[in-house]
């Protein structure tokens, strides 16, 4: 392997679980009712990834930053516990209909102000830290950060379409499973030789 080679489960594992788990999610919601109000969708589009670049490029580093002090046994064993509780959250989850109000101003302001407000201390953010303490930060900054782009393009374009054919739950299950997954594939590992 060559010194600028990155193993594409380290960009394919964050994309395919961040991708999954934030379909759907209040903040894709979020971005739809802020794309059917504006025909900005640029900017629009810029806010958002610029509060998804802050909001989760803070939890990577900070996520990467622990392995360095804590042993890499106990960081396995709570990531994987919490996937694994995510995954419970996300298939005993109930749905609900949330009203945000709207920020006010243009259409990149609206977008990085509801973005970066509604983002902290969501799963995705709590997810992607967990995915930096497994990974290499960057490869899973790539990986989150493309779920997060195709997922904000679709809302703002497709945002109508996609509300009214996508049965939530459903996506909430396959997630779940997904977080179930990974949660009980990184407490296995420490079990492997």
């Amino acid at each position: 392997m060559t010194p600028f080679s990155i193993p594409s489960s380290e960009i394919l594992i964050p994309l395919l679980a961040v991708g999954l788990a934030e379909m759907g999610d209040k903040t894709q919601l979020s971005v739809i009712l802020l794309s059917s109000r504006t025909r900005e969708y640029t900017p629009l589009l810029a806010g958002v990834m610029l509060a998804f670049l802050i909001t989760d490029g803070i939890a990577i580093l900070l996520g990467s930053w622990v392995t360095e002090i804590v042993p890499i046994y106990l960081v396995k064993l709570i990531s994987g516990t919490i996937f694994i509780l995510f995954g419970a959250m996300a298939l005993k989850e109930k749905q609900k209909e949330e009203e945000n109000p709207l920020p006010s101003g243009n259409a990149l302001v609206a977008g990085f102000s509801l973005i970066f407000l509604s983002e902290w201390g969501d799963k995705t953010q709590i997810a992607s830290a967990l995915f930096a303490m497994e990974y290499d930060p960057i490869p899973v900054l790539i990986g989150v950060m493309a779920a997060l782009f195709v997922l904000s393009t679709m809302a703002i374009y497709l945002g109508r379409i996609i509300s009214e054919r996508l049965d939530r739950r459903l996506i909430s299950r396959v997630a779940g499973v997904v977080f179930l997954t990974i949660g009980l594939g990184i407490i296995l590992s420490l079990f492997m030789p």
